[in-house]
């Protein structure tokens, strides 16, 4: 109950008023129903009421609540990309993005919310319907204009907030207690704190709230208009706009509560002077937005960029536009959907509509161009630097999906070919393979895509995004054609990057005298040109090259020759990817101590970028050395830990890789038939992931050379076959946790030691305080852990400090506790200080 909660819900820019029974019913709702969905027309307040309730759930999802915003999705492939990225799973190369995501929440316990599904109903049915019925301990909350239910659900009708009703034969009821009144009172006092109003103010106000039909939205932003008018003149203007002929339907026709909101929201708007009409308009073609950027798309001779600050400030107080966050100490906004929609129509009827997407698109194409020319650049400059562009273009994600969803519409294939060309960088390092490929693939298929000067780039980089997939083929018949157009075209710098993806695609499927050419042409010309990323590139491949051969020390020089490059212009993404590779080749050429070095070096670099497939790939590096170097302990906490990263993150052959390691340190530990299950499990893991896969015992197959005993091994081994991925991670857990412990019979004859095969080795009584020191008990990842309890660090400090997750810090904790015979941390921090040495 006191664990910080998991969610990555939106922080509202105001306060959440009223719904309180609705909440108090929905939470119970939530508690018997595995999908509900809030349906209610625009400006309802559904999205605020799900994050709301989202928020009051978080105890019972032990997994977190995810919101994922699908105003701007497509697609059911869309739809997949937004719940990966809410949840943090992250694509598998060359697996279907549905099945990563269903096989990583088949066991969570989590809520995930769906926001603005009205427009993918059929899509959002379909992944719906397919994590309900993969993963049973998922809950779903959708918003909608419409209604839909998923199997089993409820669909909520969001309606109007409730006004003063007046009882039957008692006393007038008091208008303040009403949650529409509250909610009106609450933002025209966010606009002025020193509003306030009388009792004959009062009955305005509910006049006004039953004027916009009881709808939150309508509500707020009459309430932001309150303390500039006053409650009576506005009232009054309303009822006079309504009134006319403007906003009459037609002679004898009424207007229904729940049609107010245009009417409202164009009241509102009359009422702005101009300059804010033409901004709010302008703002329209936004899905989010900081001040330098509406500056830069906005302003023009009619409004000045300098008007545009205290225009914002304006529309921000009259509840037009709400902040969402900040990034990079910049304050960012978007427009409320029926907002943005209505100012939209607006930016239509004025004929402008066209120009602002296309001046939106020019400031896009620069911005994702320049992270393309960061990322590849070969002047040096700090990571942040690098960094910035890398994170910016996320900030903006929503914006760019919408540009390129209007280039397909637009048949815009050049920009969109463009946009999609400078994204690559994007995708891959955020592996959004699926995603990239899908825009690509589409823009590609445009009409005039032949013809599109950017159509040669476009072929190179969608054979990148091939060949993070694996599908080698496609990317270097890809690659061949583009390299070709490029080479045509004069376009050395694609050239040079076509040379480099066709080498690594060759590496790969083993073609050695084709890469070899391939590499040195691209060497050469990388060289000539002074390109040192593209050489660090290539001096990369030409490592995995003679590696591949059984040169292991010329390898190694190699690599360093390219880290040398990419270390000289502060290249952090790029130093993180040669030094996997080359841990990966010291590891298989038994250079231990290099294959640490590179391997923890290159952990450090991954938690700097986020990168936390890679982060789980180096621990689980790490701890496959430590096993070889003969330090159990370690090798138990680093495979441990990289496997439940690798878990959480959806990497299922990672995960695989990493039961398999845990698998042979048990083995040697007399820890037969729990490390024989989980070689089991790991195999039928590969096999359903179509990867390469060998027969029972393996890689147990040489331990015994009897046949009663290796009967056995099989045995276990095809009992593992038939555990689910989470229960074999939850046994690697405990096995890891088993090992740690030290045995009675380690070091004893193996007579002795073969009773306790295929069973779990007994703890002893826990060790004096006294008589023994944190530094003889504890593995390494436990000192570090104690040594940090003991300066009164909770467990997401440490998870901080070491860069782990807080249920990891937790879990060492509870060893050093179980070890020790401990009960609390103060005794944890008690023994180390008593043995910690004087300064």
């Amino acid at each position: 109950m006191t664990a910080p909660a998991r969610h990555n819900l939106p922080r509202p820019g105001t306060g959440f008023v009223g719904r309180e029974r609705d909440l108090s019913d929905l939470l119970r709702l939530l508690g018997s129903s595995r999908s509900v969905t809030l349906c209610g027309t625009d400006g309802m307040g559904k999205t605020r009421l799900a994050i709301r309730l989202a928020e009051q759930s978080t105890v019972s999802f032990p997994d977190g609540v995810w919101m994922a915003d699908l105003a701007d999705a497509g697609t059911t492939l869309e739809v997949y990309a937004r719940v990966c990225a809410a949840v943090g799973v992250v694509e598998e190369p060359g697996q279907p993005l549905s099945a990563t995501v269903t096989d990583a929440l088949r066991d969570r316990r989590l809520l995930l919310v769906l926001d603005s599904c009205e427009h993918l109903v059929d899509e959002v049915t379909e992944v719906g319907e397919a994590l309900l019925a993969a993963c049973p301990a998922v809950s779903v909350l959708l918003t909608s204009e419409d209604p839909f239910r998923l199997s089993g659900g409820t669909v909520w009708r969001v309606t109007p907030m409730a006004l003063p009703l007046p009882a039957r034969k008692g006393p007038p009821p008091d208008p303040s207690g009403s949650e529409a009144v509250r909610l009106f009172l609450d933002r025209a006092r966010t606009c002025d704190p020193r509003f306030s109003v009388s009792a004959r103010e009062m009955e305005t106000v509910t006049e006004l709230c039953d004027l916009a039909g009881g709808i939150p939205l309508g509500i707020e932003v009459l309430g932001a208009s309150a303390p500039g008018a006053g409650p009576e003149a506005l009232v009054a203007r309303l009822r006079a706009y309504l009134d006319s002929p403007a906003a009459r339907p037609g002679p004898g026709q009424a207007v229904s509560r729940i049609e107010m909101l245009p009417l409202v929201l164009d009241f509102v708007y009359g009422g702005l002077p101009e300059a804010e009409r033409v901004l709010l308009r302008r703002l329209s073609v936004f899905r989010g937005w900081d001040l330098e950027l509406a500056e830069q798309v906005c302003a023009d001779e009619a409004l000045p960029e300098s008007a545009i600050l205290d225009l914002s400030a304006s529309l921000l107080n009259r509840s037009l536009i709400t902040v969402t966050g900040e990034f990079e100490g910049r304050v960012r906004y978007r427009l409320p959907e029926a907002v943005r929609r209505f100012a939209l129509a607006r930016l239509v009827a004025e004929g402008e509509a066209e120009l602002f997407q296309e001046r939106l698109l020019d400031r896009m194409l620069h911005l994702v161009e320049d992270l393309g020319r960061k990322l590849e650049s070969s002047r040096s400059m700090p990571w942040s630097e690098r960094d910035s562009a890398r994170r910016r273009v996320i900030a903006e994600c929503d914006t760019l999906r919408s540009l390129l969803r209007w280039s397909l519409d637009h048949g815009a294939a050049e920009s969109g070919l463009r946009l999609c060309v400078s994204l690559v960088a994007h995708w891959v390092s955020h592996q959004c393979y699926a995603e990239g490929t899908h825009w690509m693939d589409r823009m590609l298929e445009l009409e005039d895509a032949a013809k599109a000067p950017s159509r040669a780039r476009a072929l190179v980089a969608r054979a990148q995004l091939a060949r993070m997939r694996r599908d080698h083929a496609l990317a270097l018949s890809l690659g061949e054609e583009g390299l070709r157009l490029c080479r045509e075209a004069g376009d050395d710098v694609y050239v040079r990057a076509a040379l480099n993806l066709l080498a690594l695609v060759e590496v790969r499927n083993r073609v050695p005298d084709q890469a070899a050419v391939r590499v040195e042409e691209a060497l050469r010309l990388c060289r000539e040109s002074g390109d040192l990323w593209g050489e660090a590139i290539a001096l990369g491949t030409r490592a995995a090259l003679v590696a591949q051969q059984g040169d292991h020390p010329a390898a190694d020089h190699h690599y360093n020759a390219a880290l040398t490059l990419l270390r000289g212009i502060d290249h952090r993404w790029g130093v993180g990817v040669t030094l996997l590779g080359q841990a990966a080749a010291a590891e298989a050429g038994g250079d231990l101590v290099t294959a640490d070095r590179c391997y923890r070096e290159a952990l450090d670099t991954q938690r700097l970028i986020g990168a936390v497939a890679a982060e789980a790939r180096c621990l689980a590096g790490i701890g496959r050395v430590a096993c070889a170097q003969g330090s159990t302990g370690q090798a138990y906490d680093y495979l441990s830990e990289g496997l439940l990263l690798s878990h959480a993150a959806g990497q299922r052959a990672d995960a695989a890789r990493a039961l398999v390691a845990i698998a042979r340190v048990a083995f040697s530990s007399d820890l037969r038939e729990p490390a024989c299950r989980l070689a089991g499990a790991a195999t039928s893991v590969r096999e359903r992931l179509g990867l390469p896969v060998h027969t029972a015992p393996w890689p147990f197959a040489d331990a015994e050379r009897t046949r009663r005993r290796r009967r056995r091994l099989v045995h276990w081994w095809e009992q593992g076959r038939g555990l689910g991925l989470s229960c074999a991670v939850a046994e690697g857990e405990r096995l890891a946790e088993e090992g740690r412990r030290p045995s009675p019979h380690r070091g004893s004859p193996p007579q002795a030691r073969r009773s306790e095969r295929g069973r779990g080795t007994r703890q002893g009584p826990p060790p004096s305080p006294d008589s023994v020191t944190p530094r003889e008990l504890l593995t390494r990842r436990e000192l570090e852990v104690a040594l940090l309890v003991s300066r009164g660090e909770s467990n997401p400090g440490i998870a901080r400090a070491l860069f782990i997750t807080s249920s990891t810090a937790a879990r060492h904790v509870a060893n050093i506790n179980r070890k020790m015979g401990f009960n609390s941390r103060t005794q944890i921090a008690a023994w180390v200080q008593r043995h910690q040495k004087p300064d």
